[in-house]
C-alpha cells in the first residue's frame, strides 16, 4: 500500500517576542506572570508584525520544510494550509503561498478546523496521497491569531501567539504493516453542539468558556488516543513521542499521563510559543525533529482539539 512519509519539516516564528510581564504591562491586564504560567504553562509568545500576514508566515515555514526535504516547489502537487486567520475571506491563503513559492502546478486550498486544523490538513493530504492523486504534499499550519484577540479580555488574550509550521509528505510503498514508515492511522471528530463554548463573537473576537473547554478536551483527547491505539494495534508504551496541540500545559500533562509517558517524552513548546492554534503541532514537531529528539523509526502520536468542537489524532512512524 501507499504511505505518506514525512520528507521534511520546518517552522517560522515572528521576530517580536513578548514575555508575560511585558504583555501585561502593555495591555494593562489585571493578572500577573506567575498566575499565567501556573495556570497555562505559558511564559512568552511571538506576535506578528502589523503588516506580516498569515500567508507570509506560512510561506517562510514552507520554504524551511522544502529545504529540509531537499525539494523545490515544483516537486509539490498539493498545498493544504490549516488556518483560521487567512489574509482575506477569499482567496485561500494557500494560493497566496503557492504564488509566493513560484509554484505554477498542482493545487492549493485552506482547511479550517481551528486548533485541530493541522491534524485535519494532514488527514486530507494523506488521503490524496494514498488514493494516488498526489505524490508530494506540503501541509502547513499557520496563524496570526493576535488579530482575533480582545486585548482587554484576560481569559483569552494571554493564551495565544502567532507562528507557522510545515511538513512535506511524499508517497512511498509500504507493506500495510505497523512497521511501515509514514502515517499509520488518522482519526477525526467534531460535535457542533458545543460551538458556542469556543467561538468568535460578532466583533470577531475570541470568546471561550475555559472550564467547559478544558473538561471536554480531557475527555475527547483521551477517547481519540484510545481509538488511535486500537486502530493501529499499538500499546501506549510503544509510543515514543506525544506531540499534542499546545493549548494548556495541564491538558498536555494529562494526556501524557494517560499514555503512561514520562514528561521527557511529551513535546511541549507552549512555554515559548503559547497557543498558536493550527500552527502549534507543526511548530512543536519541527522543533523536536530539528533539536534531535524525534528520530527516524520512532512512533509519534499527534492529537488536538479545537473550536467546533473538532478533535483528532494521527499516528506516525517517523
Amino acid at each position: 500500500m501507499i504511505r505518506s512519509v514525512f520528507a521534511g519539516c520546518g517552522h517560522y516564528l515572528p521576530a517580536q517576542k513578548i514575555s508575560n510581564a511585558d504583555f501585561l504591562a502593555k495591555h494593562n491586564i489585571d493578572s500577573d506572570s506567575a498566575w499565567i504560567e501556573q495556570r497555562t504553562g505559558i511564559t512568552q509568545r511571538h506576535i506578528a508584525g502589523e503588516t506580516e500576514t498569515t500567508s507570509d508566515m506560512a510561506t517562510a515555514a514552507a520554504r524551511a520544510a522544502l529545504a529540509d526535504a531537499k525539494l523545490t516547489p515544483e516537486d509539490i502537487d498539493i498545498i493544504v494550509l490549516a488556518t483560521t486567520t487567512a489574509d482575506h475571506a477569499f482567496p485561500a491563503a494557500a494560493v497566496r503561498v503557492q504564488a509566493n513559492l513560484g509554484m505554477t502546478r498542482g493545487f492549493a486550498f485552506d482547511v479550517q478546523a481551528v486548533c485541530s486544523g493541522f491534524v485535519y490538513a494532514l488527514t486530507v493530504a494523506d488521503n490524496f496521497i494514498r488514493l494516488g492523486q498526489a505524490k508530494r504534499a506540503l501541509v502547513i499550519g499557520a496563524e496570526k491569531f493576535s488579530t482575533l484577540l480582545d486585548w482587554n479580555d484576560r481569559t483569552t488574550s494571554v493564551l495565544f501567539g502567532d507562528g507557522a509550521g510545515a511538513v512535506v509528505l511524499e508517497a512511498r510503498e509500504g507493506a500495510g504493516a505497523i512497521t511501515d514508515t509514514g502515517i499509520l492511522s488518522t482519526h477525526l471528530h467534531s460535535d457542533g453542539r458545543y460551538y458556542k463554548l469556543l467561538q468568535t463573537d460578532d466583533a470577531g473576537f475570541v470568546r471561550m468558556d475555559g472550564k467547559e473547554v478544558f473538561r471536554h478536551a480531557v475527555t475527547n483527547l483521551a477517547e481519540v488516543v484510545d481509538e488511535a491505539l486500537a486502530a493501529t494495534g499499538l500499546k501506549a508504551e510503544q509510543i515514543d513521542w506525544l506531540v499534542p496541540h499546545q493549548a494548556n500545559q495541564r491538558i498536555i500533562d494529562g494526556t501524557g499521563k494517560k499514555l503512561g509517558l514520562p514528561a521527557e517524552r511529551v513535546v511541549s513548546t507552549i512555554a515559548q510559543h503559547a497557543n498558536t492554534s493550527a500552527a502549534s503541532i507543526p511548530l512543536a514537531l519541527s522543533t523536536a525533529v530539528h533539536d534531535g529528539r524525534i528520530k527516524r523509526g520512532q512512533i509519534v502520536l499527534l492529537d488536538a482539539m479545537g473550536g467546533g468542537f473538532t478533535w483528532g489524532a494521527v499516528v506516525v512512524r517517523w
